[in-house]
């Protein structure tokens, strides 16, 4: 994992330094880096939404065939991939943008929490210290602000989330629940001990995926309304 990690983080490495060097800013090249980053991982977040939203779309058909043979699970399996291929619908959709997504994280957050294990440039030993705003050290943890910010974020992130995969997990309903108020004060704890780097990263980048959200809700609707007139014909 730690090589899956460092072949990820050494060219992220040489993005952030490139940045900097046209820039010679580091909380502003942190805010461009993130940008970037979350806007390459677009088209994942999209394959993503798309896999939800078509699982949505089947999900009423998927519970009549359980219904129907609650008690042949054999004929169920093969039921539910006959219903998959006739609906032109991967499962696994929704789980592999997520599963290239985690390296590509962990490499970022590798990266971030300590850039000069993967950047050998003199100028960026001194960038991670520079201020930024309010923030005196970059390298060390903001306690308030960024970290409430990023948690404030993360919620309604997460709350864009749950709406947009509607009905489709009613038995995660209540775990999902307690998550989008647990996960956003766990950004806050953890913000406050990160350096203010790995903060700002969080925070624009939850920013961007609010953005994503808001997209990627039309989009879905969009394909919602074009099932519904396909299955009306």
């Amino acid at each position: 994992m730690q090589t899956i990690i460092g072949f990820i983080a050494v060219p992220l490495g040489w993005l952030l330094s490139f940045i900097y060097s046209l820039l010679n800013d580091y909380g502003i090249t942190l805010i461009i880096f993130t940008i970037l980053v979350k806007g390459c991982l677009y088209p994942l977040y999209a394959a993503q939404i798309k896999s939800t939203a078509g699982m949505a779309d089947i999900q009423p058909k998927i519970q009549a065939l359980q219904r129907k043979y609650a008690n042949d699970k054999e004929t169920l399996n093969i039921k539910m991939m006959e219903l998959y291929k006739e609906e032109k619908f991967n499962p696994m959709g929704g789980c592999l943008p997520m599963v290239i997504q985690m390296p590509i994280i962990f490499g970022l957050f590798a990266l971030l929490r300590n850039p000069m294990a993967y950047i050998s440039s003199d100028s960026m030993l001194l960038a991670i210290h520079e201020s930024f705003l309010w923030i005196m050290d970059l390298s060390q943890p903001d306690l308030w602000i960024l970290p409430i910010a990023a948690g404030i974020t993360t919620f309604i992130s997460f709350s864009q989330t749950q709406t947009q995969q509607g009905n489709v997990n009613n038995q995660m309903g209540p775990m999902m629940n307690i998550m989008k108020y647990l996960f956003p004060v766990m950004i806050v704890w953890m913000g406050r001990s990160f350096p203010a780097g790995i903060t700002i990263y969080w925070f624009f980048g939850t920013l961007v995926q609010i953005g994503f959200n808001f997209r990627l809700n039309k989009l879905r609707k969009k394909m919602k309304s074009k099932s519904e007139k396909k299955h009306k014909k």
